[in-house]
């Protein structure tokens, strides 16, 4: 997938919280910081993302894009 976001880093997932329409994923970063993005449970069961999982955060503008590989 080509993406024209430049800022990318690899994350790993550290929690996930579903609501009653949107998904909240928080992730560990390098530096041991951490981020959060949140999606659409569509999007959340789409990726099937889990604890533990590793992925590319792309980060443009206001907005956080995970992308698991």
């Amino acid at each position: 997938m080509k993406v024209g976001a430049r800022n990318r880093i690899i994350g790993k997932v550290t929690k996930i919280q579903e609501g009653g329409v949107m998904g909240l994923v928080k992730l560990e970063i390098p530096a041991k910081s951490q981020m959060g993005s949140v999606l659409t449970l569509e999007s959340l069961h789409e990726m099937g993302l889990k604890e533990g999982d590793e992925v590319e955060v792309v980060v443009k503008a206001v907005n956080v894009l995970l992308i698991k590989p």
